[in-house]
């Protein structure tokens, strides 16, 4: 099984017939996902295996976005200037449910830090932000250095 990442193709990868267990997530591929793509509001990123590339093993929705500097921890503010801070926004990651557990949520974190990191070579970008839907993702994300924001705790963002 050799994984890949590509760009959601609405011809070519099966939305239809991904399922993670979480119907907002199943629905925002299947329905939103390509729509958003289209209009420049996110860009939809797959993992799939090179023999099977058109069904979904997982995917993460990533998209521009900012932080108000008063938002991240006092440590991180140093050397900043004193206006929002560039980011890129992951709006949604999922795995599919036969393939939890096998670490590609990590997969999928680590190809959004790589595509923040590439961004950042052309233009701005200090953080990657994610809204965990509840405690447990946040934990999740935690445990790959996310730091809470000041307001919510359920808003996260990994310094780049």
């Amino acid at each position: 099984m050799a994984l890949a990442f590509a760009v959601l193709d609405g011809r070519f990868h099966d939305r239809a017939g991904f399922t993670c267990g979480v119907a907002a997530l199943d629905e925002y591929l299947r329905q939103r996902a390509g729509q958003h793509q289209r209009d420049g509001i996110a860009t939809t990123h797959v993992l799939v295996d090179e023999d099977t590339p058109r069904v979904v093993l997982g995917y993460c929705a990533l998209s521009a976005a900012q932080l108000r500097l008063d938002e991240l921890r006092e440590d991180d503010r140093r050397k900043l200037p004193a206006y929002p801070v560039p980011a890129i926004r992951m709006g949604r990651l999922a795995v599919a449910k036969s393939e939890q557990g096998k670490g590609h949520g990590a997969l999928l974190i680590g190809h959004a830090v790589n595509v923040a990191v590439a961004v950042r070579r052309t233009m701005g970008v200090k953080v990657l932000i994610v809204d965990a839907k509840d405690s447990s993702a946040a934990a999740f994300y935690e445990g790959f250095g996310f730091r809470p924001i000041s307001t919510t705790a359920l808003t996260m963002y990994l310094p780049i």
